[in-house]
């Protein structure tokens, strides 16, 4: 049987796709069932890596959803819309989709999955999370059997390597962004990765599916790594850190924290010496345990890696017939309750510009302390021009009364700046 494939969108990830499916060589033998039936562009005239037969291009994305002899759509063009029209569309018309769109599956998941259950299609997307690293059906069907406490994740590879660079001494964050726009890591608009959005889309999709219910993407709480500078860098290496940009979904009781932000990572914790561009996604659970998944989160090769992979799981499964399989197929019970970020227990670090007078860290401790934040340790690392440079770690503290500390901080006479604050991950439980 051969499965015709609608290929939306020709970019990095799609001409990677076409690019592996035109060569199946010492590949799975099923890839010879796969052809490339349309394929919708934007722009027909323009140059491509790839070769195709021109017939074989459009840019009426809708004749391509709608085409009778079309399988599977595969949606690469990211993006909101026309991207979820188009998904829906082809789900209504009958056929499976493959996505690698996590801003779509972030924000319109439960309803697209609502649609594809009631027309007895599948929507696969394992590259809309860590490029072409195995996430997302071995959290479907590998760990199924296990009762999930924690995914974190370090999901975007851009923050990643400038963090990492920054670690090594590179520059600061600055200078390495630059550099990172200059190699193609960074676009040249960064906001979706260094202001930690495009990880907050991931972690909602992969919370989704470990907790069985839909989480709004909107109370995904998100911070980014601009206000990341050196000094923090080396600070948390002399702390015993590392400084990584992680995404996390946590149980809690009967609710959940879904939160992205900047974290102060012990040094013998595993994610820690996860660098440069590369992902990992670590699930705690029981009674498995930790297992963590690590590669090339982004790319035309890793991305398209997944892509194709969830067509061959799709031509499997639809040459054996007998409906959908319930472990491939995604629903939502109900959606998921997020707790407030003002209920998180954790600890915190904190660099603190304040005039070099007598009593100022005795005045930092009194005010920590009437909010009931107690401090594991505190020290005056030296001097930024005139201003003391003094750095703090807290003990377990509740957000909520931490963030009222902080303000009342600002309010204190003889601090000049609180320059930065950073969250601190618990160690590894192994």
């Amino acid at each position: 049987m051969v499965f015709k494939i609608g290929l939306l969108g020709l970019g990095t990830v799609g001409t990677g796709t076409v690019e592996i499916l035109s060569d199946p060589r010492d590949r799975h033998p099923l890839l010879q069932e796969l052809q490339i039936w349309r394929v919708g562009v934007r722009n027909l005239a323009k140059s491509r890596r790839v070769c195709l037969d021109p017939g074989l291009l459009t840019t009426d994305l809708g004749q391509i959803v709608t085409d009778p002899e079309v399988d599977v759509v595969v949606e690469v063009l990211g993006g909101l819309e026309p991207a979820r029209t188009l998904i829906l569309q082809a789900i209504q018309g009958g056929k499976h989709v493959v996505t690698a769109n996590k801003a779509v599956i972030a924000r319109h998941g439960s309803e697209i999955f609502s649609a594809a259950a009631r027309a007895g299609v599948y929507v696969f997307l394992e590259a809309a999370v860590a490029g072409g690293i195995p996430v997302i059906e071995p959290l479907k069907q590998s760990l199924g059997a296990n009762r999930i406490k924690t995914i974190t994740g370090i999901l975007n590879g851009t923050t990643n390597y400038i963090l990492s660079q920054m670690s090594e001494g590179r520059g600061d964050f600055a200078a390495v962004l630059a550099a990172a726009q200059a190699m193609g890591y960074a676009e040249a608009d960064p906001a979706t990765d260094i202001d930690g959005l495009d990880a907050a889309d991931k972690i909602a999709i992969l919370a989704s599916l470990g907790f069985g219910g839909q989480v709004d993407r909107e109370e995904v709480y998100c911070e980014g790594i601009r206000h990341i500078q050196t000094a923090d860098i080396a600070y948390a290496q002399r702390l015993g850190f590392r400084i990584k940009l992680l995404a996390t979904a946590q149980r809690q009781g009967e609710q959940i924290q879904v939160r992205v932000h900047p974290t102060l990572v012990p040094q013998a914790h595993p994610l820690a010496s996860v660098n440069d561009v590369y992902n990992a996604v670590l699930v705690d659970a029981d009674p498995v345990g930790e297992v963590m998944f690590l590669g090339r989160g982004a790319g035309a090769g890793p991305t398209a890696s997944a892509v194709v992979a969830d067509l061959l799981n799709l031509t499997a499964l639809v040459q054996v017939g007998a409906g959908l399989d319930p472990l491939r197929s995604w629903r939502f019970a109900n959606p998921c309750s997020v707790a407030p970020m003002a209920d998180l227990v954790g600890r915190f670090y904190v660099r603190i510009l304040s005039q070099d007078s007598p009593g100022v860290i005795g005045s930092l401790g009194t005010c920590f302390g009437s909010h009931g934040v107690s401090l594991e340790s505190v020290v005056q690392t030296g001097f930024l021009g005139s201003l003391a440079e003094i750095v703090l770690v807290t003990h377990n503290v509740r957000e909520k009364h931490f963030q009222a500390a902080l303000t009342a901080l600002r309010h204190l006479e003889p601090v000049h700046q609180v320059a930065t604050m950073v969250r601190v991950l618990a160690e590894s439980p192994t």
